[in-house]
């Protein structure tokens, strides 16, 4: 009988255990849930802390690998034009391993797939998809994949990458649902931390700002000026050089004054055409000018090489075409770097505008403490024409009428004398109220100017532009009768290579450091021959060692020439 009601009791046990045993399954799932809940919540609040954007985007993807417990990771920042990566990174990928792989992806294939069509993408193999075209060389092996963009304020800003969930096994629609969640908790972060950095980079500008109109309008040296504004737009833009040139006289030719970074020796003291140069085309449309790779650049002369390892460039005009551009000055980055956006330029132009401002501001200060001793030189003119003088002449006609009344002969000599006296000093004094009225006149052209003409009178002989650098106070510091010296060094120099030299390019550089002046002319002809012709040489030192000077002339074999002509300065 027992054995009867045996299986009765066991058939609701068996469905009391199955019951229990799902309970129990359902109680894990939901921990289970509720563990991803509270780590996607500790994601999206890590995410949240970030404010430097670079700190925002590892983070992100650092998370999104946790969350769906991926192998790889990586997040791909769409660039300007809406169809390629401008910048990548990754988790679960070595240093090493990606060096071996080679360049960042660009945003073809699969990566391609969701830019082109910004929806949550997932599959279970790779290249089992239609725009998938397989992995470079040293490539780990990856199959499942999921991808989700990152959207900010209604714009897709990049992409979350997911490959090889652990396990082996497939990203299903939680992960996708989990990984969509991070995607609108990164996009808020990525905007807190650009609207941070863009607050930064505001600031950076304005105390920039400050610094140079505190410089101009404390009496700062307009060199020492145009070095900060350089510096400052190097630091803040991110850039390997910086140079600032001024217009010539003739306002058709730039000198780049200041260069800082990068070879900045190779670029102070060039003399730029306005026509045909970067810097000249921001000058004379007085807009900013950008290149995408300023060493590849038709805009930029070949001579000097000045550009190696650079590649993003802008130059903006210091100033606006109604109040009159001051200068140009360009940054540029290193090859390979992003390129300079709108916001960035836009920044930077306003910059340079403060600048120009600030320098307006210094010139008519300067200009009315200039009219202040001027009106005071008049005044003091005034009082020695009306009272001095008048005095001085009074006192010399009583000196005059009294000696007729003398009778001694030495007393009336004295006395002649004095008169005599009395008349040189009111011509001194005259001379120097005359010096006092005077306003200076046009004022004669700088030896700049000159050379670079002197240059530009050759070019149509030699059927080439050479490289012109000048650098130091020429027009301050070397005298007119050198300067004459000078200019004929250069044509005679210039002349020799167009006649003899067979040349295809030829460099001039003139300098001064206040002691001595140089110039120096070389070119990449046959050279000059042991027993050519050395009259033009010969004259060239002559006027070098009138002056003290001497000419140094060098020329490998069959590797153009090379003149170096050197006079000290009167005072050095």
């Amino acid at each position: 009988m027992a054995s009867a009601e045996e299986p009765r009791v066991r058939l609701p046990q068996l469905k009391l255990d199955e019951l229990l045993e799902e309970l129990q399954a359902r109680i894990v799932a939901a921990r289970g849930t509720r563990d991803r809940v509270h780590s996607l919540l500790e994601a999206v609040l890590s995410v949240g802390r970030e404010l430097d954007l670079e700190q925002a985007l590892h983070s992100i993807v650092e998370a999104a690998a946790a969350l769906v417990d991926a192998e790889y990771a990586a997040i791909g920042v769409i660039g300007p034009g809406g169809r390629s990566l401008s910048a990548f990174l990754t988790v679960g990928v070595t240093e090493q391993q990606i060096a071996e792989i080679g360049p960042f992806p660009e945003g073809h294939g699969i990566l391609g797939e969701v830019i082109r069509h910004p929806e949550p993408l997932r599959l279970e193999k790779i290249s089992q998809h239609s725009a998938s075209y397989g992995f470079p060389a040293h490539h780990p092996p990856m199959n499942s994949f999921l991808g989700v963009p990152i959207r900010v304020r209604d714009q897709v800003f990049g992409n979350l990458y997911l490959t090889e969930k652990r396990g082996g096994v497939q990203f299903d629609e939680e992960d996708e649902s989990v990984l969509s969640t991070l995607a609108v908790a990164a996009g808020v972060a990525i905007d807190n931390a650009r609207l941070y950095e863009e607050s930064r980079l505001r600031e950076r500008w304005l105390l920039a700002n400050v610094e140079i109109t505190h410089s101009l309008m404390s009496g700062g040296e307009h060199t020492g000026t145009l070095k900060l504004i350089a510096e400052q737009a190097r630091e803040i833009t991110g850039s390997a050089l910086a140079a600032v040139a001024t217009p010539m006289e003739a306002a058709e030719s730039l000198t780049v004054e200041i260069a800082v970074g990068v070879d900045a020796e190779a670029h102070r003291g060039l003399v730029l055409p306005v026509s045909r140069t970067l810097m000249g085309l921001a000058f004379s449309a007085a807009a900013p000018v950008t290149s995408d790779d300023v060493h590849q650049d038709e805009r930029i002369s070949p001579e000097p090489p000045r550009f190696d390892g650079l590649g993003p460039a802008v130059a903006v005009p210091i100033g606006t075409g109604e109040d009159g551009v001051r200068g140009v000055v360009l940054v540029a980055r290193n090859a390979g770097a992003q390129v300079f956006s709108g916001k960035e330029t836009e920044k930077l132009q306003g910059f340079a505008a403060h600048a120009a401002i600030a320098m307006e501001l210094a010139e008519r200060r300067k200009d009315a403490e200039q009219i202040a001793v001027l009106q005071d030189r008049d005044r003091i003119a005034r009082d020695l024409h009306d009272l001095a003088i008048q005095r001085l002449f009074a006192t010399g006609m009583t000196l005059q009428s009294a000696g007729r009344f003398i009778q001694h002969p030495e007393a009336a000599e004295r006395v002649l004398r004095a008169v005599d006296d009395v008349d040189e000093t009111i011509k001194i004094i005259r001379s120097a109220i005359f010096g006092l009225r005077a306003r200076a006149g046009a004022a004669d052209t700088g030896l700049r100017v000159r050379a670079v003409d002197a240059v530009g009178e050759k070019t149509p002989v030699l059927g080439f532009t050479p490289s012109v650098r000048i650098e130091g106070l020429l027009d301050t510091n070397v005298p007119p009768e050198i300067a004459d010296d000078v200019l004929a060094v250069l044509s005679e120099a210039l002349t020799n290579i167009a006649r003899h030299a067979h040349a295809d390019r030829a460099q001039v550089a003139l300098t001064t450091d206040g002691r001595e002046v140089s110039l120096t002319v070389s070119d990449n002809g046959v050279g000059i021959p042991p027993d050519g012709r050395r009259s033009g040489l010969r004259k060239i030192a002559e006027r070098a060692e009138q002056l003290g000077g001497h000419l140094d002339v060098s020329s490998p074999d069959g590797d153009g020439a090379t003149l170096r002509w050197q006079v000290p300065l009167p005072g050095a």
